[in-house]
């Protein structure tokens, strides 16, 4: 008799496993897999950091016994920029690895391509890395929460600090001529209403073009004391060397993407650069006065054991290190329940999250209604030799 118990208890077991397994694709009591596609070849390598420091991150989690009993197991594959190559990969991820949700893919084009497909699976596409304002449309795009500040609260930032700190101040706008530009165009409109006619003047520019010079020549003539940038780094550059060699004085904010001393500020001149500004979110590893910040600290550590030899000043790791932050909390907030009807909903339940590099005042936040894990910014001017943090925090908060 009670062999016959014993039989009969490990078949409803099994039974109970199956069912499981079918309800929550890629669960089962000790792992859950996770899908993520990245650039790590192709003309934009070097984002592939952001995927790089992820999974050295999701290895230091599982170093330190997992989330809620389970190992992370993250499935991680290249696209190199390419979204064809994206939809293949979201396909096997899906349908052959029968992974959980994804998480963190990077780039607006592949993002973009995969999004119809795993919304008809009911695939959650969690915290994407890319700016574009288009995702931050909740009923558009009810699986996707998006982990960097978008360009639409990035534009609206720069509207507002302009607004009340030059309110009479005729605003040059030179932006990139694609989704980028057009969104920092928007986020313009929409702050400013009425008076974006009479206070912005705009020029743009194509990326195969060689210079932007006569742009810049161009937004001088008409009398601009603002001059906003919204582009990409090469751009970012030309522009700032350009306005100081016609004598130009403007107040100069370039976009948090164009904002690397590496890449923008040294080429063009870290001393031509003096006074520019930008927005941003995170602390610079790099700079004297984080040198005995907490968050940084961490970073380093983490950075000294899991990545050792890796630039410490390259953004894409800590947005890598950031990601993995989240990915930890939304599990742990999932609890029992990793079903992706409950991962989508704790994606969209992040509440008051601190970040490592994230300024003081930063935090993460997520709702029915906001998929943007970042909805404040600080604006920073540099000053030659490091960023300034001025104006306060300011938050697209919709009022």
């Amino acid at each position: 008799m009670l062999r016959k118990i014993l039989l009969a208890a490990a078949i409803l077991a099994c039974a109970s496993g199956t069912a499981v397994a079918e309800d929550n694709p890629g669960v089962t009591a000790t792992e859950v897999k996770v899908g993520a596609i990245f650039p790590f070849s192709g003309p934009a390598s070097a984002l592939g950091a952001v995927g790089k420091s992820l999974t050295a991150y999701v290895t230091f989690i599982n170093d330190n016994g997992g989330v809620n009993g389970r190992k992370i197991n993250l499935i991680a594959l290249d696209d190199a920029y390419n979204p064809s190559k994206a939809v293949e990969h979201a396909r096997k991820l899906v349908e052959s690895d029968e992974v959980a949700f994804m998480f963190s893919t990077l780039g607006t084009a592949s993002n973009l391509a995969i999004a119809k497909y795993l919304a008809a699976k009911k695939v959650p596409q969690a915290f994407i890395v890319t700016g574009a304002t288009r995702f931050t449309n909740f009923e558009e795009y009810p699986f996707i929460t998006t982990g960097l500040p978008s360009y639409d609260t990035e534009s609206r930032a720069y509207a507002r600090y302009i607004a009340k700190e030059y309110p009479d101040a005729k605003i040059a706008l030179l932006y990139q001529n694609d989704d980028l530009g057009k969104d920092f165009v928007d986020g313009l409109k929409a702050e400013l209403k009425e008076a974006f006619n009479t206070k912005v003047v705009m020029q743009n520019y194509e990326v195969s073009q060689p210079t932007i010079d006569s742009q810049i020549v161009s937004l001088r003539s008409s009398g601009a004391t603002v001059m906003l940038f919204a582009g990409t780094p090469k751009f970012a550059a030309q522009a700032i060397r350009k306005t100081h060699e016609i004598g130009w004085k403007p107040l100069f904010i370039t976009n948090l993407i164009s904002s690397s001393i590496s890449a923008v500020l040294a080429p063009a001149g870290l001393d031509i650069s003096t006074g520019v500004m930008t927005a941003t979110y995170r602390k610079d590893p790099d700079d004297p006065k984080w040198a005995n910040d907490a968050g940084v600290r961490q970073y380093r550590a983490f950075m000294e054991k899991y990545m050792p030899g890796a630039d410490l000043a390259d953004s894409n790791y800590f947005t890598g290190v950031h990601q993995g932050v989240v990915l930890e909390t939304i599990l742990k907030q999932c609890g029992k329940d990793l079903s992706r009807e409950n991962i989508l909903k704790q994606t969209r339940s992040i509440e008051g999250l601190v970040l490592p590099m994230s300024l003081p005042g930063i935090v993460a936040n997520t709702g029915p209604t906001n998929n943007k894990l970042y909805t404040q910014l600080n604006l920073q001017r540099w000053n030659g030799k490091a960023w300034d943090l001025v104006g306060g925090l300011i938050s697209d908060d919709g009022k």
